[in-house]
């Protein structure tokens, strides 16, 4: 997960450090990576230093460890302020403690049961990206025929189902909760996780 983010954000013009004890895992990176590497442990600050963080502008603590990235991420966010911060988390049962020391926590593991579950299930709804640990994602979906004229205010659950936007015509827009569907309309919808059958009855896909 270390050595694909640090491509992704390279690749995405983001000056990135990544930070291992084991000089070996830097073996990982593409050639083409142009960020730097640091060989040390991740939560001593002198090697945080070193890589930078005192003009980080993010950091991701994923480790193989929780109780590592909670204390990466905690010294990240309260000694050295850094404006963005995100530990990986494989023991969901911490994830409430996490949350209560104010560190914000992604489950690679939970969000991939719910996207298997999806493509297993042949899913109508397409997500296309995951919020927190998995708790809120994204989806697409053309308009179904049944909703064409209906509006963005009968699809609305407050706390559950929220049009966040919408494309027509190759052009993307915020809607009212007034605004009609037309047809071939790609709508964009924020969806927490537990209400994705509301929202399929909604669509009429269940």
């Amino acid at each position: 997960m270390g050595s694909g983010l640090a491509q992704k954000l390279s690749r995405n013009g983001h000056k990135v450090t990544v930070i291992d004890l084991d000089p070996s895992a830097f073996e990982r990176l593409p050639d083409s990576f142009t960020g730097n590497t640091v060989t040390g442990i991740g939560f001593d600050s002198a090697i945080l230093k070193k890589a930078g963080i005192e003009r980080a502008d993010g950091v991701a603590a994923v480790t193989s460890s929780d109780e590592a990235n909670a204390v990466i991420a905690r010294i990240a966010s309260q000694i050295f302020r850094v404006p963005k911060v995100v530990a990986r988390l494989y023991d969901q049962r911490k994830a409430e403690i996490y949350k209560r020391l104010g560190i914000q926590t992604i489950d690679p593991s939970t969000w991939g049961i719910n996207r298997v579950n999806d493509l297993l299930c042949f899913s109508q709804l397409d997500t296309v990206f995951s919020l927190g640990s998995g708790e809120v994602d994204i989806v697409e979906i053309e308009v179904p025929p049944m909703l064409v004229g209906r509006t963005v205010r009968d699809l609305t659950v407050s706390g559950e189902i929220i049009i966040t936007a919408i494309t027509r015509d190759n052009k993307t827009f915020l809607p009212s909760l007034g605004t009609e569907f037309r047809r071939r309309d790609t709508l964009h919808i924020t969806i927490d996780v537990k209400s994705g059958d509301r929202l399929k009855a909604l669509l009429g896909l269940s």
